[in-house]
């Protein structure tokens, strides 16, 4: 890590989240206007399953790879990269809106926002001098992905309504051109010395470390945590008879709760270490999940989805942070491509698996079940704190 000044790492953090929200904003305004217009021309529902699914399948694929690309490059090439694919992906969306079209569009827009998103976490966690600071710009970024996720639907929708669906993916190439002119005017860092004897490395040699094996199922078991609140509650709001508006207000309440608490997360980052948070967090969300099923009214499942929203929105800056603590700094772009790889996996598998065990168990033992899985697991976060210094040489 590179010690900074407090306003040039102030400055270059701004630029940098601005960089991510344009980024991912174009991903999730395409996300939201492909399965639309697909619906539109009468493509099925599984069609557009699919559709979706290919979003995140080729960040599956491609995480690795970007990982050790951005390892060896500075932030400029990579980004650039994936700037390249993004306006090809909007862009061939935007003249021809065909089906087949549109599943290439989501499979370069995936992977591309996948490979920038790793390459801007590793370079705003080389700014970061200390553990404190890394937990603020982890914070931070993570907060420029829920602005992210409502800016592109929200924009791309008011331009569909408007202007139409071309027109949606003609604006959202602008995005990530913005993003590229603003890395441009991004400082640079040195990449990391190689180490002089080092024998040639592959991503899986970091799951050695029993802290990185700890942290990816920990990732795991949160992210299925959010998958499953995000699958199920709409299926259970449709069995209470709630209408579309007040589901949409819980999800919503949701993720309100996931901004305001990375909002708050830097206020405690000199208090609080990164494995108690996530410790907090695990318990808590097996708690949620737990009564979940027992609230009987739309206001109450509102209140808890907002504990639910501050339990899962503060894991990813503190799971980002200790990552970068416990992995060499040479190689800490490849231990964020095997995150990201592990994270869309179970995007892409999960909500097909929690699905079939729903109309098994019902939404109740669904709910039951994972939240058990995750009180269970707390017992790793609580071996998380780290035992080496940060960037030790090997692993």
């Amino acid at each position: 890590m590179l010690p900074e000044s407090a306003p040039s790492l102030n400055r270059q953090l701004l630029r940098l989240i601005v960089v991510q929200v344009c980024i991912h904003s174009c991903m999730t305004g395409s996300r939201m206007a492909a399965p639309l217009l697909a619906l539109k021309q009468g493509y099925s529902q599984s069609a557009v399953g699919v559709l979706i699914a290919l979003f995140a399948l080729t960040q599956v694929f491609f995480a690795l790879p970007a990982g050790r690309y951005a390892d060896r490059h500075t932030l400029r090439q990579p980004v650039t990269f994936s700037v390249v694919l993004t306006i090809i992906g909007t862009g061939l969306a935007a003249i021809w809106p065909v089906f087949p079209v549109l599943c290439l569009t989501a499979l370069l827009c995936g992977g591309a926002t996948g490979s920038a998103l790793i390459a801007l976490q590793r370079h705003v966690g080389r700014l970061a001098g200390n553990r404190v600071e890394l937990q603020k710009v982890f914070s931070w970024m993570a907060i420029g992905l829920s602005a992210g996720s409502f800016i592109g639907p929200f924009c791309t929708g008011f331009i569909i309504d408007h202007g139409g669906y071309q027109a949606a993916f003609v604006a959202m190439t602008l995005l990530p051109l913005a993003s590229w002119f603003l890395v441009r005017g991004t400082p640079e860092l040195p990449l990391p010395p190689a180490l002089p004897d080092a024998s040639p490395t592959r991503a899986w040699d970091l799951l050695n470390n029993p802290q990185m094996r700890r942290l990816l199922i920990i990732n795991w078991l949160l992210a299925s945590c959010w998958a499953v609140h995000n699958l199920a509650l709409p299926v259970l709001g449709h069995e209470r008879g709630l209408s579309a508006s007040v589901v949409g207000s819980i999800l919503g309440a949701f993720s309100l709760a996931t901004s305001v608490i990375r909002i708050l997360l830097p206020l405690i980052a000199k208090r609080v270490a990164e494995y108690r948070v996530i410790l907090v967090a695990m318990l808590s969300t097996g708690l949620w999940f737990a009564i979940y099923p027992f609230l009987p009214t739309p206001l109450l499942m509102g209140l808890c989805s907002v504990l639910l929203g501050f339990s899962l929105g503060s894991v990813q800056p503190m799971i980002l942070s200790t990552l970068h603590q416990i992995t060499p700094e040479h190689r800490q772009g490849e231990a964020l491509g095997l995150r990201m790889m592990t994270v869309n996996a179970s995007s892409f598998v999960m909500p097909m698996l929690f699905g079939s065990i729903g109309a098994i168990v019902g939404l109740s033992g669904l709910f039951w079940g994972i939240g058990s899985g995750v009180a269970l697991g707390s017992r790793l976060a609580a071996r998380l704190k780290p035992d080496k210094p940060a960037n030790q040489p090997e692993i």
